[in-house]
C-alpha cells in the first residue's frame, strides 16, 4: 500500500460539514494570493534552493563537531526533538558513540548546569535558535553559555556558536553580525511552529546525518498542489489537508473540542508533542478550537486510554501507523499455556494487533477516527505528514475565521514574566502584578 488517509471511521456523513466543504472556492483563492504574496512560505518553501546551498556548505563544518548544545523551545526546538528521536535514536540507546544533540528548551537551571559541567567545549557546537533573539528563555541560556565557551575557548569560541534567526532585524541577527558567526536565516514570515523544514529543523537533521532532502521532498509532495498558481476550488477540495480542516472543523461545530494524536509508530513519539503546539498555538482563540491530546501507543492504552473510551464524547483522533515497521524478535515457540497464543510470533505482530485493538475500541466508543496510514517511517513520510498536517491546521483556521499564524494570547503571559524579573516599560504589567500580590491567599497545607 502507499501511504494513506482511512476516512472509514470519521463519521463524515453525521457531521454538519457543508458550511465548511462549501468554502473550497474561497480559501482556494485566498491560499493562492497569499501565496504570491509571500505570506505562506510554509506552503511553496521560496528558501529551499538557497537553504540547499548553505546546508551543503555547512556540512563539513557540523563534521568537526560531536556535540550540538541547541539553544531554543517551542517550535524552535519541538521538531528537531522529533526528527532526533525518529530517525537518530542511537542518543536513546546503550552504548551510543555520537553524534550527540542536547536540547535547552526550558528553564532548567540542573540539565543546563549538567552540560556546562560536563560537556567538552572544544567538541560542541552551540546552536541559538531564535527568529528575534528576545525570548528571555532562550536568550538568557545564551548569556550563560556564550560566557561559558569564552572562558573555555578563548579566542576560539566564536567558531563553536552558530545562530538561526531572522535574516534583517533582531537581537540574534545583531549578535550574529557583531561576532561574525556563521547563521542562517529563519524566512520571513514562517512562524516557529512552521519552521521544522527550514533551518531550524534541518541544521540539527543535518549534524545527525539524517536526509533533509528526503525531509524536504516529502513535504513538497503534499504541498506542491496547494502552491499551485492555478489553485481553485474543485483542486483544494480535492486536497487531503482541506477534508482534514473540513472535518476537524465540523467536529468542533458538533462539540467535539479535543483532538487526540494517537500514534503508533513508536520513535515518532514525539511527533505528537510537534503536532500539540502547532494545533493548539494556530486554533486556541476568540473562544474556538479544539485541544490537541498527544498519546502514544501502546504506552497510553495503560493510562489515559480508559478516559478517550468512557469519558465524555467530546474527542476525536487522528490514528498513526506505519505498516512496515521491522518486525523485531521472535517469541520463542515454547511458551507457557496461558501466553501461548503469541509463540513463534514476531514482536512487531504485537504492536500491530495492539493498534488494530485500539483503533476498533476507540470507533465502537464513538470517537470519530482519521488514520494515518504509513508504509514506511521515512524521512519523505515524516515531511509528507508534517506537511499534510500544517497545511490542514492552517486551512482550519480559516474556516474557524481565526488566524492561524499568530498566537496573541501567548504574548501575556511573556511581558508578565518580564514584568517579574524588572524588564522596564511594562507598567500595567507590573501594575497587575502588584495588585496580584496583595490578593489574600486561600492556601491549605498538605
Amino acid at each position: 500500500m502507499s501511504d494513506a488517509l482511512d476516512w472509514t471511521n470519521a463519521w463524515e456523513a453525521k457531521l454538519p460539514l457543508g458550511p465548511h466543504t462549501g468554502r473550497a472556492g474561497e480559501l482556494a483563492a485566498r491560499l493562492a494570493g497569499e501565496v504570491k504574496a509571500g505570506k505562506l512560505p510554509f506552503v511553496n518553501m521560496p528558501y529551499r534552493e538557497s537553504l540547499k546551498g548553505e546546508l551543503m556548505a555547512a556540512r563539513a563544518e557540523l563534521g568537526r563537531f560531536e556535540h550540538m548544545l541547541l539553544l531554543g523551545i517551542g517550535g524552535s526546538a519541538l521538531g528537531a526533538r522529533f526528527l532526533q528521536r525518529a530517525f537518530a535514536p542511537g542518543q536513546d540507546q546503550p552504548g551510543h558513540a555520537g553524534p550527540w544533540l542536547w536540547i535547552a528548551d526550558n528553564v532548567d537551571a540542573i540539565s543546563l548546569e549538567a552540560w556546562l559541567a560536563k560537556l567538552p567545549p572544544e567538541k560542541t557546537l552551540v546552536l541559538a535558535v531564535s527568529k528575534s533573539g528576545g525570548t528571555i528563555e532562550t536568550t538568557g541560556q545564551y548569556f550563560i553559555v556564550t560566557r561559558w565557551l569564552e572562558e573555555r575557548l578563548g579566542a576560539a569560541w566564536k567558531r563553536h556558536l552558530w545562530f538561526v534567526t531572522d535574516a534583517k532585524s533582531g537581537f540574534f541577527r545583531q549578535e550574529a553580525d557583531r561576532l561574525g558567526c556563521r547563521s542562517l536565516p529563519v524566512p520571513e514570515n514562517l512562524g516557529g511552529r512552521y519552521s521544522v523544514l527550514s533551518a531550524v529543523g534541518l541544521v540539527p537533521a543535518e549534524f545527525l546525518g539524517i536526509d533533509s532532502a528526503e525531509l524536504v521532498a516529502g513535504a513538497k509532495e503534499v504541498l506542491d498542489p496547494l502552491a499551485a498558481p492555478g489553485l481553485d476550488g474543485a483542486a483544494l477540495a480535492a486536497h487531503p489537508s482541506f477534508r482534514l480542516a473540513a472535518w476537524a472543523a465540523g467536529l468542533m461545530d458538533a462539540g467535539f473540542c479535543e483532538m487526540i494524536f494517537f500514534g503508533y509508530v513508536p520513535l515518532w513519539a514525539s511527533l505528537g508533542d510537534w503536532f500539540a503546539q502547532l494545533w493548539a498555538e494556530s486554533l486556541g482563540k476568540q473562544g474556538k478550537g479544539s485541544q490537541p491530546i498527544p498519546a502514544v501507543g501502546v504506552t497510553d492504552q495503560h493510562s489515559v486510554n480508559q478516559m478517550f473510551l468512557d469519558g465524555p464524547r467530546n474527542k476525536a483522533c487522528l490514528f498513526l501507523t506505519c505498516e512496515g515497521l521491522p518486525p523485531g524478535p521472535r517469541f520463542p515457540a515454547s511458551l507457557p499455556e496461558k501466553f501461548g497464543y503469541v509463540a513463534d510470533k514476531t514482536f512487531g505482530e504485537l504492536l500491530s494487533a495492539e493498534a488494530f485493538g485500539t483503533r476498533m475500541a476507540l470507533t465502537r466508543s464513538g470517537v470519530p477516527l482519521v488514520e494515518i496510514a504509513l508504509e514506511r517511517d521515512t524521512p519523505r513520510a515524516a515531511g509528507k505528514v508534517m506537511g499534510l498536517l500544517g497545511a490542514a491546521t492552517i486551512l482550519t483556521g480559516r474556516l474557524l475565521d481565526i488566524d492561524p499564524l499568530d498566537q496573541p494570547a501567548v504574548e501575556l503571559g511573556k511581558r508578565l514574566a518580564q514584568a517579574r524579573m524588572g524588564c522596564p516599560g511594562l507598567d500595567r504589567e507590573k501594575a497587575d502584578l502588584d495588585a496580584c500580590m496583595l490578593q489574600l491567599r486561600d492556601a491549605q497545607e498538605f
